[in-house]
């Protein structure tokens, strides 16, 4: 799904620059760790993201 930002993804500032990605296993563990939660648990907020990634919530 991001192998485009590889080669460069359109930037605020008009540049094409590489964006940086993860591995989509951190995804899935993020999901395996919500789904193994009890039924009175609940996660709110939940971000996983790139660790070079510019701005948070951005990408």
């Amino acid at each position: 799904m991001t192998q485009r930002m590889t080669t460069g993804a359109l930037q605020p500032d008009g540049h094409m620059r590489p964006e940086p990605r993860m591995d989509v296993r951190c995804v899935s563990d993020a999901v395996l760790y919500m789904s193994g939660l009890p039924l009175e648990a609940n996660v709110q907020f939940m971000t996983v993201m790139a660790t070079d990634m510019p701005f948070i919530g951005r990408g």
